[in-house]
């Protein structure tokens, strides 16, 4: 049985599945390897212009397995310690090969996220959820920290300080009405895979390096630490493609014709 599915609902769009519904899709190792590697894949394709995340059952991702999380990669003959290390960077990888892929990565959250699975959920560029969807920083649940494989970098800067303080103390559920008031997910819908998908679609018909430009200047704005030094990176980005692709006159040309613009990433010698 393959814990991680891949399709095409349309070329474009890859959709990809956490496929271990009887455990919610919890973050074993059987589970976040294969979904390394397939995302790694994805991210060499390049007709696949975007990518949809999304989870089997009642589950979007229920973090840390509990009972059977597998062996992570590269421990053979390691101490304890060591283990430890190669454990935490095998899930540090996913999260960081998500933010690193070309295509901007979309969530559909179908269930619950919790732990690990918000942090997946945040690491993704988009998310839209499920009304059954639920959200909860379940490390301090645990006896542990709230802070894991990013979520005390990323849920800040997704929903405010505040917010992100009073979700990751107390450890409780938020909502997906609640998720979506407070700026975590862009939408609740009842079929969250298809308007994922549609979301998908509608980028994949954007400019392929203006998609990839505005992925890299939404993360390095976040980490910006100042407008003043954030604003070149973006005017060289806009400089890029006004110079080197015919992408803005096509665009005035279709407007004016009443048609879509068709971007062909390219001009004319």
């Amino acid at each position: 049985m393959s814990f991680v599915l891949q399709d095409r609902p349309v070329p474009e769009v890859a959709v990809v599945t956490l496929n271990r519904p009887e455990r919610m899709n919890a973050m074993a190792y059987d589970v976040m390897v294969p979904l390394h590697d397939v995302l790694r894949e994805i991210g060499q394709d390049n007709g696949v212009r975007a990518v949809v995340l999304t989870g089997n059952g009642h589950g979007f991702c229920s973090g840390a397995d509990q009972e059977s999380a597998g062996v992570p990669p590269g421990v053979a003959g390691v101490t304890r310690p060591t283990y430890a290390l190669r454990a935490m960077e095998a899930l540090e990888d996913v999260v960081l090969t998500l933010r690193r892929l070309h295509q901007p990565v979309i969530a559909a959250i179908n269930g619950a996220a919790i732990g690990g699975g918000l942090c997946l959920a945040l690491a993704c560029d988009l998310r839209y959820a499920a009304p059954s969807a639920y959200f909860r920083a379940a490390g301090i649940n645990n006896g542990l920290t709230a802070s894991e494989l990013g979520l005390s970098y990323l849920l800040p800067r997704a929903i405010g300080s505040t917010r992100a303080a009073e979700l990751m103390l107390t450890g409780r559920d938020m909502s997906a009405e609640e998720a979506e008031r407070a700026g975590l997910v862009s939408a609740v819908h009842d079929d969250v895979l298809t308007a994922a998908v549609e979301v998908g679609r509608r980028i994949a018909s954007f400019s392929q390096p203006g998609v990839e430009l505005t992925k890299k200047s939404l993360q390095a704005g976040i980490a910006a630490s100042s407008v003043e030094a954030h604003l070149p990176s973006e005017g060289i980005g806009q400089l890029y493609l006004r110079l080197l692709t015919d992408n803005f006159e096509e665009a005035s040309l279709a407007r004016r014709q009443g048609r879509p613009p068709v971007f062909r990433d390219g001009r004319d010698a």
